[in-house]
């Protein structure tokens, strides 16, 4: 198949969305999954107001980022899974970043490695784990990208979680693979990581660490993960 001629500027102009620096970090923010504040992100890229507006703009008509308004307030979140799945996937393929300077930043690195949401699922050691967990136990298959197989459906609908129900509500694959830019292994997204790590959040397994990304996981969710899939708390 012959490449249209037509991809290539296009292709450019997506790439030149994520090659400034104060736009990448307003997007690697947003792989949280909630929706933020224009303010909340200048903090965040350390831009002032009207500079992050103008770049929220450009993530906008680019169809990067959608804006929701509540009253006076204006809120924005990426597009959808797909835009979440090609920052990390692009995160994961990026060179490592240096090692912190600070103690501080060197435990906010740490945390962000041991457990973090992804857009909507559940990343880093935490994630990796899981995975690799329900693999081993036959709940999920890997030989041709990610499938939940019958034992790992019935395992999610002992949740409580009625996986073909979600499913039918969206066009997302029922699981799917997603490249861990710390572990550099893939972990479970899809409806089915999605379905995991909300009802990690709604039972209390799992626990945000301020407003960023990072989780902890609770006593109840040690014992949980144990008695579940055999999984530890990474450390």
């Amino acid at each position: 198949m012959t490449p249209s001629p037509h991809r290539g500027p296009r292709l450019a102009r997506l790439a030149g969305l994520l090659a400034d620096e104060t736009r990448a970090a307003m997007c690697l923010a947003l792989l949280d999954g909630r929706a933020w504040t224009a303010g909340e992100l200048a903090r965040y890229a350390g831009v002032a107001a009207s500079t992050a507006t103008g770049h929220l703009h450009k993530l906008i008509d680019g169809g990067l980022l959608t804006e929701e308004r509540q009253g006076r307030h204006r809120y924005v979140r990426l597009a959808g899974p797909q835009v979440a799945q090609l920052i990390e996937d692009l995160s994961a393929h990026a060179a490592p970043p240096p090692p912190p300077r600070t103690l501080r930043a060197s435990s906010a690195s740490g945390a962000l490695a041991r457990a973090r949401t992804c857009y909507d699922h559940l990343a880093g050691r935490l994630g990796t784990a899981i995975t690799d967990a329900m693999l081993e136990r036959g709940l999920l298959q890997g030989s041709t990208g990610f499938a939940l197989t019958d034992a790992g459906m019935d395992w999610f609908a002992k949740l409580g979680l009625d996986l073909p129900e979600a499913a039918a509500r969206g066009r997302r694959p029922m699981a799917r693979s997603c490249l861990d830019w710390t572990e550099r292994r893939p972990h479970l997204a899809g409806v089915a990581g999605a379905a995991l790590c909300r009802h990690a959040l709604d039972t209390g397994w799992c626990i945000r660490i301020g407003s960023g990304r990072a989780l902890r996981v609770s006593p109840e969710g040690e014992r949980a993960l144990r008695e579940l899939l055999g999984v530890t708390t990474p450390v």
